[in-house]
């Protein structure tokens, strides 16, 4: 199954993962199957991620992943949506966490590319499942469980 990443880094934010890792991630996080999927991935700094946050989650600070689903209705190819990634909060998180960057980005991805396919974590079994799902994607990817960190 082909798949395009469409990787926006209009601020220039260094030290993200290469393109590549982006679509692993991506493609690692599918729970069905797409003839051909375009996904959106934009980092951003932490302004335009707080003004994100604030505008569709009522939240006055910036965050490290918001997904935005997409109304496939108005499409003629698979997107799920966008994927919006702070690269400030991601490269703070991962150092406060102990993990490395390129895990932490990979967590992020994850965690995002699940909410765009219907996951969440309202509840306590819809955590579970969740994060059950995102230990074993990463544990593909040859990541370690990001909640035993």
């Amino acid at each position: 199954m082909p798949i395009k990443v469409d990787l926006q880094n209009d601020e220039a934010c260094a030290d993200i993962p290469a393109e590549q890792k982006f679509r692993d991630w991506v493609e690692a996080s599918l729970q069905a199957s797409y003839r051909q999927l375009e996904q959106t991935i934009r980092v951003v700094d932490e302004a335009e991620s707080q003004d994100l946050n604030r505008r569709y989650r009522g939240k006055a600070v910036p965050t490290n992943v918001l997904a935005f689903p997409a109304d496939a209705e108005f499409l003629d190819y698979d997107c799920l949506g966008d994927l919006v990634i702070c690269a400030p909060v991601v490269t703070a998180e991962a150092s406060a966490q102990g993990k490395t960057g390129e895990a932490h980005w990979a967590h992020l991805v994850v965690h995002g590319m699940l909410h765009l396919q219907g996951f969440d974590h309202q509840t306590a079994p819809q955590t579970r499942e969740m994060e059950r799902l995102e230990i074993k994607i990463l544990d593909t990817l040859g990541y370690t469980n990001p909640y035993n960190d």
